[in-house]
């Protein structure tokens, strides 16, 4: 852990955080902006499942929002991960990602970890194989959702990356 990460507080999300995970992915240019109504949801509904950092004064200043797969109940997806531009090259998404697997191996009895990431989002591809070696894991690649799925502008392919499994 690096001085930087000691400094930040990892926990679950409430729902006073909504507002700030929101913020953080609107920032971050990079992710998929969804609604802020479903930021509020997420962190009521999918707690248990998320993780935010918080910086001294409490504010949040990263996040990631995960969910456990209805049909494959020992299986976390991570829908996102964002870190405040402030607080980007601390090693944050990392300790993040570390803190909520371990969180939910133990709670949940989660043994892999699914995500999805568009082709040339490097910095994504590096956490999720840097993350499978912490945990000495394989990892799998395939696309899940093609280009011609998507009705909306011109989408890449999101591929689907699975680690595991996770010891406990």
């Amino acid at each position: 852990m690096t001085a930087a990460q000691a400094e930040l507080q990892i926990d679950r999300p409430s729902l006073a955080d909504g507002a700030a995970l929101w913020r953080i992915a609107k920032d971050s240019k990079a992710l998929d902006l969804n609604s802020s109504y479903s930021y509020l949801l997420w962190c009521r509904d999918f707690a248990a499942t998320s993780a935010v950092a918080r910086a001294e004064g409490g504010e949040p200043v990263g996040f990631i929002t995960g969910y456990v797969r209805p049909d494959r109940p020992h299986t976390l997806l991570i829908w996102q991960v964002a870190v405040d531009e402030s607080h980007r090259g601390r090693g944050l998404a990392g300790a993040l990602l570390d803190g909520l697997a371990a969180r939910t191996v133990a709670e949940l009895g989660i043994t892999t970890v699914e995500t999805t990431i568009t082709p040339g989002n490097t910095a994504s591809e590096r956490l999720f194989e840097s993350f499978a070696e912490r945990n000495d894991a394989r990892l799998e690649r395939e696309v899940l959702f093609g280009t011609g799925l998507f009705p909306d502008e011109p989408h890449e392919p999101e591929v689907l990356h699975r680690i595991g499994p996770l010891a406990p």
